[in-house]
């Protein structure tokens, strides 16, 4: 468990102190992040997926997409990863695989609680 916490730690303070960009669905996914620190996040608040990506990649060399881990995010993943991948955007999973793989979590305004929960046990 203590390992688990001290990877998410890293990833979450890799975030941070780089200020790499965080794509994520909605508000409170955004407010979830801003809590752990991580400041430089794009909300997608059903604006067209051609648009996030060009204004990515207007400014952006790297960037992590943290959508839900439901059916409907991984959708939205998919087609923000391809999109930005063909606009020479590097998409960094680290973060993303460390949930799936890790956690049960599935939505991303969770990830303050869960975090939470790993450091008081």
């Amino acid at each position: 468990m203590l390992q688990k916490t001290e990877e998410f730690q890293d990833l979450i303070d890799k975030i941070i102190t780089s200020d790499i960009l965080v794509i994520v669905e909605g508000k409170k996914d955004k407010i979830a992040l801003e809590k752990l620190g991580i400041n430089n996040i794009i909300e997608l608040n059903k604006k067209p997926i051609f648009q996030i990506v060009e204004e990515i990649s207007n400014s952006n060399e790297e960037c992590i997409i943290l959508t839900d881990l439901d059916k409907e995010g991984k959708q939205l993943y998919s087609k923000l990863n391809s999109d930005l991948q063909r606009h020479g955007i590097k998409v960094n999973n680290k973060l993303r695989e460390f949930l799936f793989k890790n956690t049960k979590l599935r939505q991303i305004e969770g990830i303050g609680t869960y975090f939470e929960n790993l450091l008081n046990h």
